[in-house]
């Protein structure tokens, strides 16, 4: 079945691009413009059994015909990786949802942390930068050995614009030391495991919050909020009004009623669940909107009520 607002798309290419990781290429079936994603985007993808997952795209975002991701396969993960490794062949249709986010790549100096698969929305914004006549770039890869996507990293290394630091052989470099000396006013993204994305963070605590991107693959863990209310969540199309009890899920809500709303990381950071409020207050606790979305969007695997009542365009 068709899903609303979806692209649906072809598997046009399969590579191996490293240890337990493919890179997959899906075009339009009739070989049609993708809508457009900004440099390091991400798209979620539909797969059966309800399963919906998100992904960055690691292509160059000037070919407008071809969303390219990397997929690691993780054997401890919820099937979506296994799914595409074990299941999908070349020719086999995908629906896609529009592009969203992206890494910032305004003026001045940037500098990318990847690690691992996590370098995958660098290598977009490495081609980005590029294609604009700039090297004001530095790309870090840290990896336990080879890293993925080695074909990609490799014009970047011999062109100075990146190192790779293997784990396997040296002690992982300290994130402070690779953001030391960096030009005023330079922006920094990072993008791998949560220790990595700990470190980074305390490295650039102080830094201007405008200057400093996470880029978040795994959710971090979910503190049970303590003052947590019961609320009654209504529905505004339907008039349906569902009472939640204090600390339950949003979304599991939702489901005991029908309304099946997109989950994919289940835990605030890919932002594919979102929907839009019209009343209440949201207790928010996402790390993917911004303050500006905040403002008419919620995300309902995560998010819960500050009042009694909160009302939602659905």
């Amino acid at each position: 079945m068709r899903r609303h607002g979806a692209i649906l798309t072809r598997v046009t290419a399969i590579e191996d691009a490293g240890a337990g990781v493919k890179r997959f290429t899906l075009q339009d079936p009739e070989g049609w413009a993708l809508p457009p994603a900004r440099p390091g985007g991400h798209v979620d993808l539909f797969l059966p059994g309800g399963l919906t997952r998100t992904y960055s795209l690691c292509g160059d975002p000037a070919r407008g015909d071809r969303y390219v991701i990397a997929v690691k396969r993780e054997a401890e993960g919820r099937g979506g990786s296994a799914y595409l490794h074990d299941q999908v062949e070349v020719g086999d249709e995908i629906q896609v949802g529009l592009p969203r986010g992206g890494v910032p790549l305004g003026p001045g100096f940037h500098l990318f942390v990847a690690g691992g698969i996590g370098v995958t929305p660098f290598l977009s914004a490495a081609a980005a930068l590029l294609a604009q006549g700039r090297r004001d770039f530095r790309l870090h890869v840290l990896s336990r050995g080879a890293p993925p996507l080695g074909d990609q990293i490799a014009p970047l290394m011999d062109a100075g614009l990146a190192r790779l630091h293997d784990t396997a052989r040296t002690v992982r470099p300290a994130v402070a030391d690779l953001l030391a000396a960096l030009p005023e006013g330079a922006s920094a993204a990072c993008c791998g495991p949560a220790p990595l994305l700990a470190d980074f963070g305390a490295a650039t605590d102080h830094w201007p919050a405008e200057r400093v991107h996470l880029e978040l693959f795994v959710p971090p863990p979910l503190v049970p909020d303590p003052d947590a209310r019961a609320y009654k969540l209504v529905l505004a199309r339907t008039g349906v009004e569902i009472d939640v009890p204090a600390g339950a899920g949003m979304a599991q809500a939702l489901a005991s009623v029908g309304v099946e709303v997109p989950v994919s990381c289940g835990g605030g950071i890919c932002g594919t669940c979102a929907v839009t409020y019209l009343e209440g207050t949201p207790l928010h606790r996402d790390r993917c909107l911004s303050q500006t979305e905040r403002a008419s969007k919620l995300m309902p695997c995560v998010a819960q009520s500050a009042g009694a009542r909160l009302v939602l365009d659905l």
